[in-house]
């Protein structure tokens, strides 16, 4: 076990000290018991490392603000126990923090392995609102939901101390991690890059997972370039707990006959010693579809950068990515309009470090309440709860407008702000 300064991660080691090292990377409201089944054949050839993501397991509750730094802590971690080169088995989150040190740090990733991962984790709008529901309600109606996201339904009636353990797990998770690591999620997005990922990769899915199942198994096999697809069968998102056997044997395969090593130019390969047969993988699938660059506007010329580009990523962050699509689907006579209010009103002020977001939209939620802007102050308390404004603190915002702006308008502005809220932070049946 280790001890977990701010800037690094908490860990534990099993297996021979002079062995080669083997990560595995959790997923979002697990603990890094949800390898337990793999670890004593893994341990056998490898000195194998897990982590817990802050805020879980009982890690300190120090927020990162996104992949990168989660990255950045993995990094910090191991240069303070000297470990250099290693594999690494990411499940979702995880997996992304995996995809991260590729990308950054392809000297120090000896082979990859990716369960239930993605390109790109949903829609940032999906993850945000899970933020939104955990801020309102806590963690229960995420720890209510694991099971039927985690596991299939037949596994979940046949194990259910298992299914406990899973919600238990996170329940026992700090809140503001778990907003942050959703946070993160949201900001991931590498469909780009994925053709950068040179080392051996192993794709691993449940087939029947129903968050990041088999067609975004395909899209990362289709982008890395040295990847190969192993499928699952009778497992979901949690494929390591629920068929624990089956990844274990795939895990093994692969990291015994895919381990990187730089100095090596005539193969690339170290062949570490067989285990037997394995189940097989799937031949590399070519690619699916190719993502096209999002059409960038012409820029300004103002002398200093356009601020287009800033303010569209900041109003989407705010105001979800389904409201701006439907906002900037406009006709040629409300384009011209849409792009000042990114370029000015978004790109200008909302990125201006004088304030925090929170704040911004206090004050923007005051603004429209005194102008009687019924329309925007609904979206607009939408977006303060993403910007992590609870409803107490949105309620105190509309009791303070009663004073400055006027009774009847903030009587107008909580009955619209109660409706978005009730929307917003009731969880899904």
């Amino acid at each position: 076990m280790s001890e977990t300064p701010t800037h690094t991660l908490q860990y534990r080691f099993d297996g021979p000290e002079d062995a080669p090292v083997l990560i595995l990377g959790p997923s979002l409201g697990t603990t890094w018991h949800m390898w337990d089944r793999q670890v004593p054949e893994l341990a056998r050839q490898w000195r194998v490392l897990r982590f817990d993501l802050p805020g879980h397991g009982g890690a300190p509750a120090h927020p990162a603000a996104g992949v990168p730094e989660l990255a950045e802590r993995l990094l910090a971690t191991l240069d303070g126990i000297g470990v250099q080169r290693f594999g690494y088995v990411g499940c979702s989150i995880a997996g992304a923090i995996g995809a991260e040190l590729a990308l950054r740090r392809p000297d120090r990733v000896a082979s990859l392995a990716l369960v239930a991962a993605s390109p790109r984790f949903g829609t940032a709008d999906e993850f945000r609102q899970r933020g939104v529901i955990v801020r309102a309600n806590g963690l229960d109606p995420m720890a209510r939901s694991a099971p039927e996201r985690w596991f299939t339904p037949g596994f979940a009636a046949a194990q259910p101390a298992i299914v406990e353990w899973a919600v238990q797990m996170v329940r026992t998770t700090d809140p503001g991690c778990y907003i942050a690591s959703c946070e993160a999620l949201a900001a991931f997005d590498i469909r780009a890059e994925l053709g950068r990922i040179t080392v051996p990769t192993l794709v691993l899915v449940g087939a029947e997972d129903q968050v990041t199942g088999p067609a975004e198994a395909r899209t990362l096999v289709a982008g890395i370039p040295d990847a190969r697809l192993a499928l699952v069968p009778g497992a979901s998102h949690l494929a390591p707990v629920e068929q624990p056997a089956a990844v274990t044997d795939l895990l093994v395969h692969h990291f015994s006959t895919a381990w990187y090593n730089p100095s090596d130019t005539s193969t690339g390969l170290t062949v570490l010693p067989d285990r037997g047969p394995a189940p097989a993988l799937s031949a590399t699938i070519g690619p699916i579809a190719e993502i096209a660059p999002a059409e960038q506007p012409e820029a300004v010329t103002t002398g200093r950068p356009d601020p287009y580009e800033a303010g569209m990523r900041v109003r989407r962050q705010v105001l979800g990515d389904a409201h701006v699509d439907r906002a900037m689907a406009a006709d040629d006579f409300t384009g011209d309009f849409q792009e000042l209010i990114t370029r000015y009103a978004w790109g200008e002020v909302w990125t201006r470090e004088g304030l925090d977001r929170r704040t911004r939209s206090a004050v923007t939620l005051t603004a429209l309440v005194a102008g009687g802007h019924l329309e925007e102050l609904a979206f607009h308390t939408r977006a303060a709860l993403r910007n992590g404004l609870t409803p107490a603190e949105i309620k105190e915002v509309l009791i303070q407008t009663a004073v400055y702006c006027g009774i009847p308008a903030a009587n107008t502005a909580f009955r619209v702000a109660r409706t978005v809220i009730q929307e917003e932070t009731t969880p899904e049946a």
